[in-house]
This record gives C-alpha cells, structure tokens and sequence, in this order.
C-alpha cells in the first residue's frame, strides 16, 4: 500500500506510513467498486423486509405449522411468546427434524421441533451483514427484531438476491 502523502510502499492493511508516520488508515477501508457492492454496504434491512411475518405461539402443533407453509408459500414461521422471539420452524427444520415419522409428530407443539433462540438483526442492520451472517450460520431467512427484543419483520437471502438483481439490470440499462 503506498502512502499518499509520501510515496512509500507500507504493507497492506497498515495503520501509519513507515516513512512519514501519517495516518493511512482511510486507505484501509473498503471501497464499493459496483452498484452491487453500494447496495449491499449502504441499504438496511428495513428497504427488503416482510413486515407482516406469519408468527405462531410455541403450542402450536406441528401439522398446523406445516399447513402454514403450504398455504403461505413460506419457507418459515416465527415463534413467539407474547411479543417476544423464542424460535423460528423452517423448511429444513421438517425435513431435518421430523424427516420420514412427519405424520408421528403432527399433534406435538412446534416449540419441540423449532429453533430456539435463533439470530436475530435489526431493521438498521445492512445487507451484507445479513447475506454474511446467513452464509455463515447456513440460513436463508433472519427475522429482525427491534430494541426490545419484539419482532419487527423477516428478511430471506431471495430478497436480498432480488435487490441485488434490480442493481445488476439497471446497470446493464444504463
């Protein structure tokens, strides 16, 4: 990395000029080179997430949960007590969870099958800290939750993906 103010050739990712001692650490800072990386560094999840998620209490039975995500065409449900997040059932909680016995499980509480506790970001939060933390942990969808902890919405990669698509079509229309 060579320094602005004096020519020198520091290592990457150093803090000061080993030369002149300025400060290089604005050069370090990651820098959108696309339309796509200005999205996914500056939009908040608030632009993409489903507001109206299909929540059910944990006492919910299991064959309810799964008629939900047929009826809905939904990928998941989100567990809450009162207006608190306590788990979320998903696709791959049925197919990992209750895989073949599906038809033995049907009268047992979601709140059996569900992941407890799952993570969580903010309306605030930016989208590519929510495709980073949905690779990481292998999800496709996080709820958002507001300050005290009360679901505030949902967010899937597919919507993540789809707003990073309108940036790629605008582009190839530009």
């Amino acid at each position: 990395m060579k320094c602005p103010y004096c020519g020198y050739e520091n290592i990457e990712g150093a803090d000061t000029c080993e030369e002149c001692q300025q400060s290089l650490v604005e050069l370090s800072k990651p820098r959108a080179v696309s339309s796509v990386d200005r999205t996914l560094h500056r939009e908040r999840l608030s632009r993409l997430e489903n507001t109206n998620p299909i929540t059910v209490t944990p006492d919910k039975t299991v064959g309810e949960c799964l008629k939900l995500l047929v009826e809905k065409s939904i990928g998941v449900v989100l567990v809450v007590e009162g207006d608190q997040l306590v788990g979320i059932f998903s696709e791959r909680d049925a197919l990992m969870r209750l895989n073949s016995e599906s038809a033995e499980h049907f009268d047992k509480p979601v709140a059996d099958f569900m992941t407890p506790n799952p993570e969580t970001l903010t309306p605030e939060s930016k989208l590519a800290f929510a495709l980073h933390k949905m690779d990481v942990g292998g999800y496709r969808h996080i709820p958002t939750v507001d300050e005290e902890g009360h679901v505030h919405g949902i967010v899937s990669v597919r919507d993540v993906l789809g707003r990073i698509t309108e940036d790629l079509v605008g582009a190839q229309d530009s």
